[in-house]
């Protein structure tokens, strides 16, 4: 598994905004789907082209397009949906499936309760979308089911990861044949007694949408 925390003094400063408990929800939206754009410009250094000639006004000109089967952008619900824009700005032509994932507050482990995805995901390149990595068991899961659809590998972005989440995944998956990444704007400290990320940003569902 590798893992990318993406060096950037623009990812920096919108995730200090993020982190701010001032910071309203209107704004917290924004911030994130900003910066999930800067964060899919380095998650997708590696999705599949294809070479193609176009005619320009004035000459043919060599170039590349994204190759088939289109890659699959999953958002967890219901958190990574306030991902999902900044991601299918940056690729439009992608195709989106959805999981509804949740983590039981008191085994941490986590529940499928909904699931949009294509059965067969042969030779696909998915990007799923989740902001808080802190236990992993929530990634894990909705990773294992893509790959037993056949994903051809699969990049997650998080706006924040904790170590113990990194870690549980790379011992999750080692030895996996597909290639699994994760991209994220920063790794914390660590996760407190209740599976929370320390400093982290709080719940991102709540701060997205507000507490429901």
């Amino acid at each position: 598994m590798q893992t990318l925390a993406v060096d950037h003094p623009l990812v920096a400063h919108k995730l200090t905004t993020l982190r701010d408990v001032r910071t309203d929800s209107p704004t917290f939206r924004r911030l994130a789907d900003e910066l999930v754009t800067l964060l899919a410009y380095e998650a997708t250094r590696d999705v599949r082209v294809t070479d193609v000639t176009v005619q320009t006004p004035v000459a043919e000109a060599h170039g590349v397009q994204l190759a088939s089967p289109k890659p699959l952008v999953v958002p967890i619900l219901r958190a990574g949906l306030g991902m999902l824009d900044g991601m299918t700005r940056l690729l439009p032509t992608a195709e989106v499936g959805f999981l509804g994932m949740i983590r039981d507050e008191g085994s941490l482990q986590a529940q499928t309760y909904a699931t949009r995805l294509p059965d067969d995901l042969s030779g696909r390149q998915c990007y799923v979308l989740d902001p808080m990595l802190a236990t992993g068991g929530t990634l894990a899961a909705a990773i294992k089911l893509l790959l037993d659809r056949g994903a051809r590998d699969v990049t997650a972005l998080c706006l924040l990861a904790a170590p113990e989440g990194l870690k549980y995944l790379e011992e999750d998956f080692a030895g996996t044949d597909a290639p699994i990444r994760v991209v994220t704007a920063a790794i914390d400290d660590h996760l407190n007694e209740h599976g929370f990320i320390i400093p982290g940003l709080g719940d991102a569902g709540d701060r997205l949408y507000g507490v429901v």
